[in-house]
Parts: structure tokens; sequence; C-alpha cells
């Protein structure tokens, strides 16, 4: 992948008189009072001013959705007073068709006749040509909050881009679904940046697109143009299932609200030779391996009363991916209190028992440095695995600095 620009005082002292922060709320019919609406329904609204006149970059895919499930594609590609010019599309591609990790291709987007760049195949960062005649990128993308989605990275480097273009980018914000209170997890270093993970963030975060945008303008210095167009009336306590929003899958193993909550945890048995439920009908909410002894290990991890999270034995025949066609025992992950629910605590209970109990036949998958390392942040957290640390001794070693990341982070909240 292009390598995140590195942070320069240069750079940090342009984001002062740049970078802008759009915060209207809207008025009239367009807002019921309390109605959380995506920062979609206000660029569009009250804030179509940033767009008038404008030949605009979209960087979208299927959640990129007004309130009422209207298409971000659709209304801008019909819209009188500014022009959609190009579509760009993340890892799954801008329609939502591709499968985990398959390049995607540029293409002519078949609805709307527009182009659709790739930002998930030869190229991750937009190029000087795909960005010829156009004066602002849109970018409108639910996120999960888990530092390992692709996402905020596609928009790191969108944000490059356009600095180096010379155009302004507009952050479409929406809620975080899985809340933006709790934050877990060891910060990334900087030497195992990648792209699912390129600046030093905790594996959850707590906080909206629009906020990390910031924060990578900011304190990790892209210092481009921006304009962060929040959505109204969400709380930090409120995740997706009090915004009254509709769920719709941010990529094709996402397919449930709850899916989101476990990721941060069981996003980590990526990184080892268990199946991470990858071609069942529950993703990472489904662990397991052929070798496992299924109501042995979850009674086990049922006894560790671990905070919100409950484990039922399972069988499940993944139709690809890891141990595509072949029987696999283990645990189905079910969430007792979302807001208990502690995912990174769970994902590492589930690799220490297995380490333990099944030594010979669980392993990390190989790399130099290991995908395990990458998706953690840290080299530490697997051989701690491998010692059989317990989950207490093991959060302890990253709390000093998760504590600093929490003081820098609290400058961006944007709600």
């Amino acid at each position: 992948m292009e390598r995140i620009r590195a942070f320069s005082r240069r750079s940090l002292l342009g984001v002062a008189t740049a970078s802008t922060l759009a915060t209207g709320t809207p008025v009239g019919a367009q807002a019921r009072a309390g109605r959380v609406l995506p920062g979609l329904d206000v660029l569009l609204g009250p804030k179509r001013a940033l767009l008038t006149g404008k030949r605009v970059g979209l960087i979208t895919n299927p959640t990129g959705v007004t309130v009422k499930l209207e298409s971000a594609i659709d209304l801008m590609a019909r819209a009188r007073d500014f022009k959609l010019a190009a579509l760009f599309g993340p890892e799954h591609g801008v329609r939502g068709d591709a499968q985990a990790g398959a390049a995607v291709a540029d293409r002519v987007d078949a609805r709307t006749g527009l182009s659709a760049y790739s930002l998930y195949g030869t190229t991750r960062k937009p190029t000087p040509a795909m960005l010829t005649g156009l004066d602002v990128l849109v970018f409108d993308i639910q996120d999960i909050g888990a530092r390992f989605y692709t996402y905020p990275w596609t928009l790191a480097l969108v944000m490059q881009a356009a600095r180096e273009a010379g155009i302004g980018v507009i952050v479409a914000d929406r809620p975080n679904p899985i809340g933006g209170i709790r934050v877990e997890g060891p910060v990334l270093y900087p030497a195992l940046a990648s792209f699912v993970g390129a600046y030093p963030i905790p594996i959850r975060h707590g906080m909206t697109l629009g906020e990390l945008a910031l924060m990578m303008n900011t304190d990790f210095g892209i210092g481009c143009d921006l304009n962060v167009v929040k959505c109204t009336n969400w709380r930090r306590t409120d995740d997706g299932t009090k915004t009254g929003l509709p769920w719709v899958p941010p990529s094709p193993n996402m397919p449930t609200i709850d899916t989101a909550f476990l990721y941060p945890g069981t996003c980590l048995i990526e990184g080892t030779n268990l199946s991470e439920g990858r071609g069942t009908t529950r993703p990472f909410e489904l662990i397991g391996a052929p070798f496992i002894d299924a109501p042995a290990l979850a009674d086990r991890l049922n006894k560790r009363n671990l905070p919100g999270a409950n484990f039922r034995p399972a069988w499940f025949t993944p139709s690809f991916s890891k141990f595509q066609g072949q029987l696999c025992a283990g645990v189905q992950v079910h969430i007792a209190d979302r807001a208990a629910l502690a995912p990174v605590d769970a994902g590492i209970a589930i690799l220490l028992d297995v380490a333990r109990h099944h030594g010979k036949d669980f392993s990390f998958l190989p790399g130099d440095p290991p995908f395990f390392d990458k998706l953690a942040g840290v080299s530490w957290l697997r051989e701690a695995i491998l010692a059989g640390e317990s989950v207490d001794a093991i959060k302890s070693r990253w709390q000093p600095e998760l504590a600093a990341f929490k003081l820098k982070r609290a400058r961006r909240l944007l709600y």
C-alpha cells in the first residue's frame, strides 16, 4: 500500500488555516426533533452550499444512504446545482459486491455511467489523473469503530491525495455503531503500520470517522482542506441499536449490529489458523476449527465470566475461507449486554484458551511481521498469549499508551 505520510511540523501549521468544520443542524421539515440524521442528509440539505457549483468525486459504498435509505450516488447524480463527476470505491467496491481482500478493478458504474475508480486494487490512493477536473471529494461510508477496518485508511489516503491536488475533502459523518464511549486494546506501534492500521490508535477507538479525520489531519499531519459535516442528534452513548438508523451491512461479512460489536475482539482470530466464521451466516460470532472440543471450550470460557458475553458450543462448515467444506467445532459468542461487552477481552480469552488446550494444533499465521501482529498493532500480544498470561495482565500492559491516546482523542470529539 501507499505509505501514510509522516507527521511534519510544516503540514500541522497549515491545518489551522486550511481546515474548516461544518457543524450545522438541520432545520424545518427535514428533521424531526431528536431524530438522528447522518451527515449525508445534512450535506444535501442545510450544508448543500458546500457542493454548489462544484464537480464532485464521491467515495462511498452501499452504506452511503440517507435516513430514508436513498443512495448518495443516485441523489448526487440527479443534482442540478453541482456535478457528480466520478465515483471511488473502498474495499468491497462502490456497490459492495466484492468479498474481503479481493482486488477490485476500475469500472464504469452501470447505473450512472460514471467512472468508478477502485481504491482497493492496483492503487489504494487516488492518482492525479483520477482527480483531474474535480473540485472536492466527498467521503460517505459507515465505519465500524475498529482500527483494523480498512475504511479509515482509505480516507487517510484520500485526504493525502486531495492535499497534494489542492482540492478539498468533505466527510459526511455517521454515528459509531458500537458507541462512542468505550476505548479498548493496544495502541498501534508505528513499525507495524499497514492497511489494517496506519496510525497509532487502539483497536477500539470510540470515535466517528469524522473525528478520526480531524485527528489524522491535525495530530498526524495530513493537513488537507477538510470539512466534517456532523450527523445530528447523536449522543456518544447511543450505539447503532438506539439511533433509529437502518443497518446496512458495511461489508459482506458484517451482516448484523452484533457482528460489529464483536469484531474488535474476534477479528484477531483472522491472524491464526482458527476459523473466524467466514463462510457462514455468522462471521466473527462463530469461532472454531476441526480440532476443538466445542463443549469443553464453551464451558471454560463461560467460567471466566467475561463481561457481556456468553459462549455456546457450536459446529459449522464454512462454505469458503479457512476450513472450506470441513466440519469445525467451537463456540458462538452471544452478546448478553452490549454496554458491558469488552470484545477485545473476549477475543484474547478465546485465543488464550485454545493456545493452552490445543497448543499442538493451534498456530498464528506466518509472516514478517505475522498478520496477527498487524491486527493487534503490537508484537508482544502474540507472545503474551503463547506465554499464557492472564487477560488482566495483558490489559495492564497497554494502559499507559491507551491513557495517552485518550487525552489526544478528547481534543477531537465532536459530539
